[in-house]
């Protein structure tokens, strides 16, 4: 494991206009549950809009530092933020998304997107409007009506993408959301999360184990390890699976493998 404290990051941009994602950020912040502390001095900042991706090794604080993020935990030292005030809880304008589905097994897929409206009070018209939008946006029409397990695993990490995005989030926290996915489908499901957050404008946070992953959805790449944050990097662009052997791309491919120590 590399133990450079060095951070090459690009500057955090204002947002553009009609981005309404919100501002994430840690200052000074040490995080963890009180009697296991995991990480210290994280200074990070998630602009309105970006897709941060987070990597680092099996138990180097990732989960802790979005689940912090969410308003689970709080930071044990320094501050949380979102758009510059203190980060005090869950709010909806926050959504997690697991590497499990935790889809309700009694609840439809449509009852399942429908349920962060019903929870706000939405009227029933909408709430049906709105999830049969969001289920035809990810390609569930016609499984609508089937119940989780009805299903396959990819199709049921689109039914809980469609949640988090149903009651339109600023912020989208996603803990290895593909982790548990074949090859195929993995791809395919990156490439559909590209795909529905054009335009929404929301902020993601996206902690994955996967470099690839990593690089292809990141506008930056944060990576963790012995107990910090050790670099934050941007990824260069254009979003292209193609371009795999793109210069800039490999040398930061491997800038982070060297830093993870593989």
């Amino acid at each position: 494991m590399s133990t450079s404290s060095e951070t090459v990051t690009a500057p955090v941009a204002p947002a553009p206009e009609g981005v309404r994602g919100t501002r994430l950020a840690f200052r000074s912040a040490v995080l963890g549950r009180p009697d296991a502390p995991v990480l210290s001095g994280v200074d990070l900042e998630v602009a309105p809009g970006e897709i941060l991706t987070v990597v680092g090794p099996s138990g180097c604080g990732k989960s802790t530092l979005l689940r912090t993020l969410a308003g689970l935990l709080p930071p044990l030292g320094g501050t949380a933020e979102v758009d510059g005030g203190p980060l005090t809880g869950p709010s909806a304008d926050r959504a997690l998304v697991f590497q499990e589905d935790a889809l309700l097994p009694w609840r439809s897929l449509r009852g399942n997107v429908e349920l962060p409206l019903a929870i706000r009070g939405a009227a029933r018209a909408e709430r049906r409007s709105r999830a049969e939008a969001w289920l035809a946006r990810v390609g569930l029409s016609e499984q609508a009506g089937q119940l989780p397990h009805r299903v396959s695993g990819g199709q049921r990490q689109r039914a809980q993408l469609a949640r988090a995005l149903a009651d339109s989030p600023r912020a989208v926290l996603m803990d290895e959301p593909f982790g548990a996915l074949d090859a195929q489908t993995r791809s395919g499901m990156q490439d559909l999360l590209v795909e529905v957050l054009r335009g929404t404008g929301a902020t993601v946070v996206f902690v994955t184990h996967d470099v690839d992953e990593a690089l292809f959805l990141g506008d930056r790449v944060a990576l963790l390890g012995s107990g910090r944050v050790s670099a934050v990097r941007e990824v260069p662009r254009p979003r292209d699976r193609a371009a795999f052997d793109d210069p800039a791309r490999v040398a930061l491919r491997r800038a982070v493998l060297s830093s993870l120590g593989s």
